[in-house]
C-alpha cells in the first residue's frame, strides 16, 4: 500500500491505515469553498493531501479572521467525529487542493474499535486548539510584518513554495486592512524574501522569512512535529 501524502494518515501503523483506506473517498477542494459552517451538523471528515483549509471566526461587523490552518499534516472535523455532531468553526478552502474524505458515522465506528486511530485524532485536536490559542496571542501582540512571515511559512509547509493568493484574501484571513498587507508584501519583496505577482506568492528566502517571523511559527511547527513523530 502506498504511503499517504496526508502526514496524519501516514503516521498510522500500516495495518490501521489498511482498515481505514477502503472507506476513504477522493474529493476536490475548490478555492473559496465552504466545507463547514459553525453550528452545522458534521457529515464528513477531511484528510487533505494538498491545499489548505482555513478555520475562521465571523463577527457581526462583517470581519472574518482565521484561527488555524488545516493541511496535509492534519484533519478537519476529526474531533466532531469522535464526540460531537456539530462543527465549532466555519471552514473555507484557502488554497485549492485534494483530500480524502470519510463519512462521520464510519469514522466513529472505526475509532471505537481502533484505539490508536482514536488517540491520534484526539492528539490532533489538542494541537489544533494550541494553534488557535497561538494565533489569538499572535494577532494581539505581534506586528503585521512578523505575522505575515509566520503565516507565509505555515502556508509554505502545507502547500509548497508557490501559492496563489490575493492580497484581499490574505488581509481578510489576518484580520488587517489590505493597505497594510500591500505595504508589508512590498517590503518582503524588496528584501528578496518573496516574489509577488498577480495573486501568486513565491517564497524565495526561507531563512529570511524565519528571521522575520515571530516565535509563533516555530511553536506551532513544534506541536505538529511532536504529533507526527510520536
Amino acid at each position: 500500500m502506498a504511503r499517504s501524502s496526508n502526514r496524519l494518515l501516514a503516521a498510522l501503523p500500516a495495518n490501521v491505515l489498511a482498515t481505514i483506506q477502503p472507506h476513504l473517498k477522493p474529493a476536490d477542494l475548490a478555492f473559496g469553498e465552504v466545507i463547514a459552517e459553525a453550528g452545522s451538523d458534521v457529515k464528513r471528515v477531511y484528510f487533505p493531501h494538498s491545499g489548505i483549509i482555513s478555520l475562521v471566526v465571523e463577527l457581526d461587523i462583517g470581519v472574518m479572521i482565521e484561527t488555524a490552518m488545516v493541511g496535509r499534516d492534519g484533519v478537519l472535523n476529526g474531533g466532531a467525529a469522535l464526540d460531537g455532531k456539530v462543527s465549532l468553526n466555519k471552514a473555507i478552502v484557502q488554497v485549492a487542493g485534494a483530500a480524502s474524505v470519510i463519512e462521520v458515522d464510519r469514522i466513529r465506528d472505526i475509532t471505537d474499535k481502533v484505539k490508536v486511530f482514536r488517540s491520534l485524532l484526539i492528539r490532533h485536536e489538542q494541537v489544533l486548539f494550541a494553534q488557535s490559542q497561538q494565533s489569538a496571542a499572535c494577532n494581539a501582540s505581534h506586528t503585521v510584518e512578523a505575522r505575515m512571515c509566520r503565516w507565509l511559512l505555515r502556508m509554505r509547509d502545507l502547500a509548497g513554495d508557490d501559492v496563489t493568493l490575493t492580497q484581499e484574501f490574505l488581509a481578510q484571513m489576518m484580520g488587517v486592512q489590505r493597505p497594510s498587507v500591500s505595504i508589508v508584501a512590498n517590503m518582503l519583496q524588496k528584501a528578496g524574501f518573496i516574489k509577488y505577482s498577480r495573486g501568486n506568492i513565491r517564497m524565495l528566502d526561507l531563512p529570511g522569512l524565519e528571521e522575520g517571523a515571530c516565535e509563533c511559527y516555530r511553536t506551532v511547527k513544534a506541536h505538529y512535529d511532536r504529533l507526527l513523530d510520536a
